[in-house]
Order: structure tokens, then sequence, then C-alpha cells
């Protein structure tokens, strides 16, 4: 759906069940010129009966586009196209803010620096066209110090909504003794493994220089007040060095400890929804569910696969992991907090008019998303029926 030149309609969103700060209530919602309303009445109706009525998910990290633009090993499709279609599955999930994770690595290929300059350009391109709003999520590998002099421009043009450090070379000596690991990353660059192996040799030989590059770019970062993730976080030690450079916001800390870490420094803590869903981390890492249960999580993420999100919620509760009300806001309320989104994030009056709809589908344990309203638009409508 194009979005371009459209003017918001207002909506009255009545019969369902609307979460507001004490919790659900029965009550109308009405949303007019793109934001929650105080009261009045909209121009056009959708019937929530039966439905819950939700503010509109905020995805701090999310990758799974890179399956639009890239399906297949060595077989790529134009950006425009793969955002396109991206959108649309944000927006039928309820993902109304998005933040690509997109990494920059010395790789070349789907994670090289062309398809990043790329990805900054087409989203900033597409603007309204995309339905989400959307937002460049950089995840730079901290041993691409080629990159450096690029990305701090691009820190000081405001052009990306946040930066995450992530190592994944040094994991390389481990993968390299794991064949079928390092056929994967090969096959994304679409060199040959003898090619592979010599560049990250060469990379790896400048290891000495990856730390003075991470403090020149978190300082740039935080003078810019960007928001900054460490991804992956090692352990305790790595998580205070982190933040003693800014870096608040620690992307799935591999343990317990390093978690507690950051809790205990009042930081905001990023599990997958992924892991939630499917009881789970399929690397070893910890559960998020346990996670949340011990308050050691404070938001969720798409991660690797956008319907995870608004099912992640209703698992929580369902296993008497936490209220779904307080489920909820680890995909709303904390992400859009924790990136400085202060208008977005709940159906307070005032606030964007990202709403969504959903049928909690108690019976199968599948929640559906009826409907998506992102900014005061309806982008999303799985029941024509809906319409009043």
């Amino acid at each position: 759906m194009s979005l371009s030149g459209s003017v918001s309609p207002s909506w009255s969103i009545v019969g369902g069940r609307v979460l507001g700060a004490e919790g659900f209530a029965a009550r109308d919602l009405v949303v007019a010129g793109g934001v929650i309303a105080e009261g009045g009445a909209g121009a056009r109706g959708l019937d929530a009966s039966g439905l819950l009525v939700m503010p509109g998910i905020v995805d701090v990290h999310g990758d799974a586009f890179e399956r639009q633009v890239m399906p297949r090993p060595g077989v790529s499709f134009d950006l425009v196209t793969a955002l396109l279609d991206t959108d649309r599955q944000l927006v039928a999930n309820g993902i109304t803010t998005a933040f690509h994770g997109v990494t920059w690595s010395w790789e070349p290929g789907l994670r090289g620096a062309e398809n990043a300059r790329a990805l900054l350009q087409a989203i900033a391109d597409l603007g309204e066209r995309l339905a989400a709003d959307t937002r460049f999520h950089l995840r730079h590998e901290t041993f691409n110090l080629a990159g450096e002099a690029e990305i701090l421009e691009w820190i000081a043009g405001r052009r990306i909504g946040c930066l995450a450090f992530n190592d994944h070379t040094t994991g390389m000596v481990v993968k390299r003794q794991t064949p079928a690991k390092l056929a994967k990353m090969v096959e994304r660059t679409g060199l040959l493994t003898e090619d592979f192996m010599a560049l990250f040799d060469n990379v790896a030989a400048h290891a000495g220089e990856v730390p003075a590059s991470v403090a020149r770019l978190a300082a740039a970062a935080r003078a810019a007040g960007i928001a900054m993730l460490s991804h992956d976080d090692m352990s305790p030690k790595m998580r205070a060095e982190f933040r003693d450079m800014g870096v608040t916001i620690a992307e799935f800390p591999i343990d317990v400890a390093t978690a507690e870490e950051a809790a205990a420094a009042g930081e905001a803590i990023v599990f997958g929804a992924p892991n939630v869903v499917r009881g789970g981390s399929h690397t070893g890492c910890p559960s998020a569910a346990e996670m949340v249960g011990r308050g050691l999580c404070t938001i969720l993420a798409s991660d690797y696969y956008y319907p995870a999100l608004a099912a992640a919620p209703f698992r929580l509760a369902r296993d008497g992991v936490a209220s779904l009300e307080a489920a909820w806001a680890l995909v709303s309320t904390n992400p859009a907090a924790v990136m400085g989104l202060t208008d977005r994030g709940s159906l307070a009056p005032g606030r964007r008019g990202d709403v969504v709809l959903i049928d909690p589908a108690e019976a199968d344990g599948v929640p559906r998303v009826v409907a998506t309203l992102a900014a005061g638009r309806l982008v999303h409508l799985a029941d024509g029926a809906r319409l009043l």
C-alpha cells in the first residue's frame, strides 16, 4: 500500500478490549490526525468485537528481510522489491516500527559494504511508501576497520537509527574448524573457500586496531544521541567495558551472569522473540522466557522471524511467566522508550496512532493480527467484515 501523500482518516475502534495504563478495559478507541484522540468519534469504524486492541509493535532488531534480498545463496532481488515485500510482512504481524538490522562486515556479498550502502539509501528513498516506520539498525562488524570513516559520516548525519557492535570475526577461529558453519558464511559471500580464508586471515591480523576503532565510533554515536547496543556480550567484563563507552543496551547476552551485570546497572536487555515461541534458544544461549521471568529481559526482538513478536507475549502469558500486559510491554512500551521514541509505545492520548487488533485465538494458542494502523492509517486488514 502506498501511503505517499495520503491523509490519515479518523477511526473509531469499537467493541474491543483496549490495553491502557491500568490494563485491559472494554471501551472504544479513537484515532484522528494520526494520533490517539482524547475522545469524540471517527469518520470510519472498525469492529473490534472479541479482539484485543494493543499498541503497535516496535522491533529493535530484525534481519529476516535478508531472505527477501537473497532467498537462496547467490540469488538476489532488487532492494525495492525486497523491502516492499518485507514491509507487508511487518504490518501483517503488527509491527509498526522496524529497525532493520543491516550487517556491514568486511565480507563481500550480502553483508558487505555495497549492500549496506544500498539498503541505507533504499530505506530513505522509499520513505512513506513503507507502511511501517522503517529505520536503519547498523550492525557494525568491529573488524570492519575500512568502514569506520564512512560510518562516522553516517553518524554525524544521523542517517542511522541505532548502532550495534558485533564481533563475529573472533568466533571464526572456532567456525573454521566447523565445516558446516564455515560453509554458510562462505556461501553468502560468493567467494571460493580458499579466497574467503585468505581474506579472513588478513582481517584477523589487524585485531589490535579494533578496540580504538570501537571507542571512536562509540564516542561519535554518544555525542549524536544515537542508541547503541552490544551484540552477544560474552562476559560481565565485556558488558562493563561497553557500558563505559556509553553502550547501554545489552543485545543477546551470552549467559545469565552477563545479563545480571546489565540488569544491576539498570540497562535494557534484548532477547529474541523466536526463542520464546520455540521454547528455547537454537544456539544454546539462555532461555528468553526464563530471562523474562527472572527480570533479565526488558525487550523482545524479532531477530530472524517477524511473526514471533506478536506471538511471544501470548506464549509468556499462557505459560504463566508474565501477565499479557507486562509481556506486551516487552514489544511495545519498553523498546519505544529505549530507542528514544517517546511518541509511541502506548495508546495514551496524543501518542502516534500505531494500533494492532489481535484475535487471541485461545483455542489453538496462535494469536492472529486482524488489523494494523500505522500513524492512523489502516495498513493491514485481514477481515473486511470488520469495516463499519
